[in-house]
Formats: C-alpha cells, structure tokens, sequence
C-alpha cells in the first residue's frame, strides 16, 4: 500500500506536491468525470496543471488544494474549470464523407421538406469553434447564392453546442483564418464567407440560420423539438462505455423518424440505442421508424 508521502509525490516535474499532487489531480478527474462525463487518465496529469493553472492565478491561489475548494464553493468556477480541461480541436470539412453523404442523400430531402412548409432542424452537439457547423450549412445551402438565399424564408434552423463558454463565442464570431477554410470546396467559400485578407468571415446568410448554445450533454437538454439531422463527432471518445451508450441513446431519442446521425470515425453505435438505428454509412447511422 503506498504511504501519503509516496501518493503525494511530484505528478508534474518540477513542481512541488505542495502546489499539485497526485491527491489534486484525482479530485479534478473526479470533478470532470461527475459533471462532463470525460475521463482524465494517468497520462493528462500535465495537461490538467497546464490548463488550470492560469484560473489559479486569476484567483490568486497558492495551491490547486486551495482552488479545488473554491471549485467546491462556486458552482460557476466548476464550469469554467471542466471547460477549461475540454479540447476543442476541430477543423472546416473534418471527415468529409460525412458531408458528401449529407449533399448526396439527405439534402434534397430537407429542402423538399423546408419547401413543403415543415421545420428542418439540424444540431451540431459538441460543436467546438463552430468549424462543424458552418460547414454543414455551407452545403446545405449550396453552391448557388439565389436559391440558397431563397431557404432563408423556409423554416431551417440549426443549433451548434458545446460545453466550453469560449468554443461557442468563437463559433458565433464566425471569424477565421482564411487559410481554414481552404478544405471547403471553393464555390461554398466564395459564394457564403467574406474573405478580408488573412481573415474570412462566415456570412450573414447562414448566421441566420445557427443558433449557438452553451450545452453540457450529460445534462438537462432545454429542446423542445425533434431533429431531422445529428452531428456527435469525436466527443464520446473522451467518455467511458456506460456514458457513450447513454449519450447515444438520448441523441437517437431526439431524432425523428428516419432522421440521421454522424459519429466521429472512431465511435460506435452500440447498447440500447442499436436496435433503434441502422447503419448506412460509415459513421452514420439513420433512425428506424
């Protein structure tokens, strides 16, 4: 059995057990696996001191012992800490089958629909800085601008989540380098972003359409409507078994009747919710009526 000293050694070279320790770093992984359903392993003890150090000098702590107990008292602080340690690597055109699967099969279907006067609802969940979203649209709209911007008066609307404050205010910008969005097909870029040097701006056509909300998906999900369209992709690989299947099955509750769903490439359906959809793709999956 390892004594306290031994518990309590250096988890990151360099600084002292007294600033952060291995006693520290189980409280945090604690603290995100209860709220945010991630699992820190053995290996982000670095990177859990890299991204919560900054907040403790914020708050002019000493010691991440003294802010976790400030975390404790302020359940704001909470969420700013698990967002803090979320990772929000994405990028314009990620996995791109996905996105020629939607402009091949599911498009024409959600215009028809838009066009016969129903709702078209699309969710990007764990849309990170909105690369995801803004891609989707983008093809959504396509490539001509008349009848793109003909849908605005259609009832489309699409909702881009993520639990980090600061993933979903750069989203909303819709501010980006242009070389970013050299991945998307150059007729979608000219026709729905505004290049200004070496900065493009997502254009006021699509912002119509995205509302940006601050989500935790292991919490209460304030929607009130059923989705024609879910984008989940490389967020269950930082949840264990039991979260993803959980995770999966409430998406596929939230989808309508042939509705589709696109995983990240290295996610799978599985559990409760594989009786409900079946695959057509891969990564994508589309709800059985």
């Amino acid at each position: 059995m390892p004594t306290r000293e031994a518990k309590d050694a250096a988890v990151v070279p360099g600084v002292s057990p007294q600033v952060y320790s291995q006693t520290d770093f189980e409280r945090i992984a604690r603290l995100v696996h209860g709220k945010a359903g991630i699992v820190l392993s053995k290996s982000k003890k670095m990177l859990a001191y890299s991204r919560l150090a900054p907040l403790l000098r914020k708050h002019r702590c000493a010691t991440f012992a003294e802010y976790l107990e400030l975390v404790d008292a302020e359940p704001d602080l909470a969420a700013k800490t698990i967002a803090a340690l979320t990772t929000n690597h994405t990028y314009f055109n990620r996995e791109p089958h996905h996105f020629e699967h939607f402009d091949a099969v599911v498009r024409e279907d959600l215009l028809a629909k838009a066009r016969r006067g129903e709702k078209v609802r699309i969710w990007s969940a764990g849309s990170s800085s909105g690369e995801e979203i803004w891609t989707l649209m983008m093809v959504l709209l396509g490539a001509d601008r008349t009848a793109g911007k003909s849908l605005l008066q259609h009832d489309i609307i699409a909702l881009a989540s993520d639990l980090a404050p600061h993933a979903i205010e750069a989203g909303a910008g819709g501010r980006y380098d242009t070389k970013a969005l050299e991945a998307v097909p150059e007729a979608l870029r000219r026709t729905w972003c505004r290049q200004s040097g070496k900065q493009t701006e997502i254009g006021e056509e699509l912002r119509a359409l995205v509302r940006f909300r601050q989500l935790n998906l292991l919490g209460d999900w304030p929607v009130r409507t059923k989705f024609d369209v879910i984008f989940c992709r490389n967020v269950m690989i930082y949840f264990d078994h039991p979260t993803k299947e959980r995770l999966v099955s409430r998406l596929v509750d939230q989808l309508q009747p042939r509705g589709y769903l696109y995983i990240g490439h290295s996610e799978r359906v599985s559990g409760d919710a594989s009786a409900m959809v079946e695959p057509v793709g891969p990564t994508i999956y589309r709800r059985r009526v």
